[in-house]
């Protein structure tokens, strides 16, 4: 099995911080007034100030960024190497999971409409925050047992080197992947990659 990150993995940082986030903040209040629950904007403002992960802000994200991928507002760019990669690890039998911070409705929503096309057809599995937070061990030992699949055997990629650090704990392996405009790393001993080409 192939566990992947999005943000700076599979998507540029870039379009998450510049067109993602912004896009969320601009419609959350309205957003929130057709759903009766204004009352929750200044908190979940609050929130997004702090980068804060925490599931409700996220599951809010998710739907108002569902809209804007229905309306065509949104396209979510991918690496050039991610479509081929996931064609030929679908091909080889590895099932594709993704672990990210975002809800499991906006990952959804992310692949189904990038320049690559639909990539949902190739991804089996998806995890969030309510499997536990990236940088703990257990939340990738959840993973594994959701997943049928013992942690030796699964590969997880990730531009976040604590991310892979408590996979590597858990029992994966691991690789970094360094893309433009990553954010520079601590020190680390885990498998640096370039493009999804360098891996079988």
């Amino acid at each position: 099995m192939i566990l992947l990150d999005i943000e700076g993995t599979t998507t540029p940082i870039a379009f998450v911080t510049g067109t993602l986030v912004p896009y969320a903040r601009a419609h959350l209040v309205p957003f929130l007034e057709r759903e009766g629950r204004a009352g929750e904007a200044p908190g979940l403002l609050a929130e997004m100030d702090r980068d804060s992960k925490s599931t409700a802000l996220k599951e809010v994200q998710g739907r108002i960024w569902e809209q804007g991928y229905e309306r065509g507002e949104l396209i979510a760019p991918v690496y050039p190497d991610v479509a081929p990669a996931f064609a030929r690890w679908r091909s080889q039998g590895h099932a594709l999971g993704i672990f990210s911070s975002g809800s499991v409705l906006a990952q959804q929503c992310l692949f189904r409409r990038t320049t690559a096309g639909d990539l949902t057809p190739h991804l089996q599995w998806y995890f969030d925050t309510n499997t536990g937070p990236k940088r703990e061990p257990a939340s990738y030992a959840s993973i594994a047992a959701i997943a049928g699949t013992p942690a030796a055997e699964i590969l997880f990629i990730s531009d976040a080197a604590a991310e892979l650090d408590a996979a590597r704990a858990a029992g994966m392996r691991t690789a970094l992947a360094d893309r433009p405009g990553n954010l520079p790393q601590p020190s680390h001993t885990h498998r640096i990659i370039h493009t999804f080409d360098e891996l079988p």
